[in-house]
């Protein structure tokens, strides 16, 4: 390839992996995930280039390719969104690093993944779903009888439920809930990245002698694993010593 038709395809990489980095950040918000996603779509974008180039032996690149499979990356757990991104990095590094075919093939698909990012995980799409997993301290084995204890105690649509750990002996469950907020409920709660979220005073602690709202609830994870903000930790359901 040429100078000029292997640096459009590059320009055009650094641009989108640029753009996807800060949908992702204003979003959801992990700095961390930021380095990951440009040391990902940077390395793919240069290992492939190479091997395109034929610069580098065919055989060498597996090898290198193979020495880093065996590699085992640990790691905080993530969101599918999250690994969404990670695959987009990648892909975005590969159609540049490759940049055959059409001198117009390789930027089009690169805008088409941008714009599909943009779209698929935009806060308007779908607002009023969601995802929790619930963790209740009674032991609840009649389905229905779960979903209407979830809508009666959160004030949710519940859509679907399943039932990930049922403890008789410490009188415990487990249930990963698939809902619908109510549209009042998401006026009130703006997006992650609209500029008002910000804004927003964060939510009283309850005060000595007062019961949370949501009795019965142990703990409450999103999908990240972390407990939101003024969530109940602890029933109230049942007497304390």
């Amino acid at each position: 390839m040429t100078v000029p038709a292997t640096a459009l395809p590059i320009a055009c990489d650094l641009v989108a992996i640029s753009v996807v980095v800060a949908l992702y950040f204003r979003r959801h918000q992990r700095r961390d995930l930021v380095l990951a996603y440009l040391a990902l779509n940077v390395a793919i974008l240069s290992a492939t280039a190479m091997l395109a180039s034929g610069a580098v032996g065919a055989g060498l690149g597996l090898g290198l390719f193979g020495i880093l499979s065996i590699i085992r990356l640990r790691s905080d757990s993530i969101t599918q969104e999250e690994i969404a991104y990670y695959f987009v990095a990648l892909v975005l590094g590969l159609l540049a690093g490759v940049g055959s075919g059409p001198t117009y093939l390789v930027p089009l698909l690169i805008a088409l993944v941008v714009a599909v990012m943009y779209a698929a995980d935009h806060p308007r799409l779908l607002p009023r779903a969601r995802r929790q997993l619930l963790v209740l301290d009674s032991a609840i084995s009649d389905e229905a009888l779960l979903r209407a204890h979830l809508e009666t105690r959160l004030g949710i649509d519940v859509r679907h439920l399943i039932v990930q750990e049922l403890d008789f002996v410490r009188d415990l469950t487990v249930v990963d809930v698939r809902y619908r907020v109510s549209t009042a409920s998401t006026l009130r709660a703006p997006a992650a990245d609209h500029p008002s979220a910000r804004d927003l005073p964060a939510p009283p602690a309850a005060g000595v002698g007062q019961v949370p709202s949501h009795e019965g609830l142990v703990g409450l994870a999103t999908r990240d694993g972390a407990a939101p903000v003024g969530a109940p930790l602890l029933s109230t359901d049942r007497a304390r010593p």
